[in-house]
């Protein structure tokens, strides 16, 4: 992700420096972790986002991923709500969720130039693998989408767990 986001943050300043307007590129990294994966959003761009609300859609995963948020429902074994790391003051609201979802919205008030937000909790695969271990390729096909108050910007996760977002133009 490190070397991405770098020569995502360079095409930004090279844009920019040209007198071209920038374009916010919200990163968005699903790491598989014991007992608590984490995913991250980052503005890999010059410039502010504005308000928007990121949706992770796991319907189209190609584990058949599911938030396990209690130890009752549709999880296996451990499981873990979602708490955020960082970046607490960037978010206005986590839609709620319950075991077995494959939904969940995070409403973000701006994601300034390289600010991160970070929040762990459980994904479980009902594809019949490792339930309660899921690697960047079982997320793959899963889409993130961010939704302005006019548009729906989307991108599908890689079978490293990354997508990237195009944004809409802004003001470095």
């Amino acid at each position: 992700m490190y070397r991405s986001k770098a020569l995502y943050m360079a095409a930004a300043m090279i844009c920019c420096a040209q007198g071209t307007a920038a374009v916010a590129e919200v990163a968005v990294s699903f790491r598989d972790g014991a007992p608590k994966d984490r995913i991250t959003i980052s503005n890999a761009a010059t410039c502010r986002t504005g308000p928007f609300a990121l949706t992770f859609d796991l319907v189209t995963t190609s584990a058949g991923l599911i938030f396990d948020v209690t130890a009752d429902g549709a999880g296996v074994e451990v499981f873990q709500p979602v708490e955020v790391v960082t970046g607490e003051e960037l978010i206005v609201d986590i839609s709620p969720i319950t075991d077995g979802d494959q939904m969940l919205t995070v409403q973000l008030t701006d994601l300034p130039a390289f600010a991160l937000v970070i929040f762990t909790l459980d994904l479980d695969d009902t594809g019949g693998g490792r339930e309660i271990t899921v690697s960047g390729a079982e997320i793959q096909g899963g889409r993130a989408l961010a939704r302005t108050q006019s548009t729906v910007f989307e991108a599908t996760f890689d079978q490293e767990g990354q997508a990237l977002i195009d944004m809409p133009p802004c003001d470095a």
